[in-house]
């Protein structure tokens, strides 16, 4: 184990943790004893190597027999590029990687609470069933999962048994639930990036969960549209098909950022289906790249912002106020009607707005102060509301 691991020197950085570990030391009303090193109490050793890599935290063994298997009993784990820094740790990496993965299951005592496996270099996707077998056992509340793009790994059944999950973050799965699967009861946080799943899992992931307050959905494979009801939502990052979304109950919604893969505003009410269902919305922040408007020039969609196009704020915006908006960021904006009409929008209807950053797409100077001057005229309902236009 030692030759994967371990590099027969004592670690600087050892040393250097000991320090930002005082605190626990005040809560025991003591001074370290002279011999600090093999007398520290054990949740100071745990902040040590907690603080440190996995490969840092495994070198600690040699210090002394009492250290020798206090990596063994730590709550959390993070498997990442730290434990291959060279060209020759990367030379047999699957094979060292899985011999890591043996010594964990073998010599790890006690609960683990937080696992992370971050791994970039992985050819194929290993078999870490047992892993997830071994966490599902042993107590795992926050889970991350961040594997390389390419052949997606399934997730195996015990996955769905890690009741206390609390937080869940998941990158190039494949999810198939079985049949009585009810969902994570006390999950607090999900994350989903490039994960397939079904529209049907993906609803029970999210909707009732009572504790659910950070939902991040990032180029997921979702085939239907997905309802979200949740109470306790404050936070939602969306990058892909905002048709798939409808966002149902989520009254305390306040963060929103989102980043459309295919949108087109063809009619008023699209806009406005959006914000109806966000009446807590304080923080906005939208990437504008691919709103379609009507003609197009080649692959790009364009509509030069005419005379009077944003003259009138949209009939379905007319009962419409977001009166907890504050900050709002656009970005890649472009001087077509949409666009501009949204921004009108925002402006005319956020009473307590403060701040409106705007990150225009084209490089033109002479065209940004162009649509600048169009902003400014545009009515505020907030007295205290800026406009940073970024001109570059």
């Amino acid at each position: 184990m030692y030759s994967i691991l371990i590099v027969f020197e004592i670690p600087y950085l050892l040393y250097t943790r000991l320090f930002s570990a005082g605190s626990c030391w005040q809560s025991f009303n003591m001074m370290p004893p002279p011999d600090a090193l093999s007398n520290l109490p054990k949740c100071v050793i745990d902040e040590i190597l907690m603080r440190l890599s996995l490969r840092d935290a495994v070198r600690t063994s040699i210090l002394s027999k009492k250290w020798r298997y206090n990596w063994c009993t730590l709550p959390q784990l993070k498997l990442d590029q730290t434990l291959w820094k060279t060209t020759k740790d990367l030379t047999c990496f699957t094979s060292n990687f899985t011999k890591i993965i043996y010594h964990i299951l073998t010599l790890h005592e006690g609960p683990i609470t937080q696992f992370t496996l971050s791994i970039p270099y992985l050819e194929g996707c290993p078999n870490f069933d047992n892993l997830i077998y071994f966490l599902s056992r042993n107590g795992i509340q926050h889970l991350v999962l961040e594997l390389q793009s390419g052949n997606l790994y399934k997730l195996p059944s015990s996955f769905f048994t890690c009741s206390q999950l609390r937080h869940l973050s998941l990158e190039n799965c494949i999810i198939h639930t079985p049949p009585v699967f009810k969902g994570f009861e006390r999950l607090i946080s999900l994350k989903l990036s490039g994960v397939t799943i079904s529209s049907e899992l993906l609803g029970s992931l999210i909707s009732h969960r009572l504790f659910l307050e950070n939902l991040v959905l990032e180029n997921s494979d979702i085939s239907n549209p997905v309802e979200i009801s949740a109470p306790k939502l404050r936070s939602f990052v969306f990058i892909g098909d905002i048709h798939f979304i409808r966002l149902k109950y989520v009254p305390l919604l306040s963060k929103v950022s989102y980043e459309p893969r295919a949108f087109s505003v063809e009619a008023e009410h699209d806009l406005a289906k959006i914000f109806e269902s966000i009446p807590a919305l304080e923080h906005l922040c939208w990437n504008l790249h691919y709103v379609k408007a009507c003609g197009t020039v080649g692959d790009e969609y364009y509509e030069p912002v005419p005379c009077g196009v944003v003259d009138e704020i949209p009939a379905s915006f007319s009962d419409m106020t977001f009166n907890r908006l504050r900050t709002v960021k656009l970005k890649r904006v472009r001087d077509i009607g949409p666009e501009m009409q949204l921004i009108k929008v925002l402006l005319a209807k956020s009473p307590a707005l403060l701040r409106m950053v705007i990150d225009p797409r084209v490089e033109e100077d002479k065209k940004s102060l162009k649509v600048l001057a169009e902003i400014t005229k545009f009515q505020r309902a907030s007295s205290k509301a800026e406009v940073v236009y970024n001109v570059d």
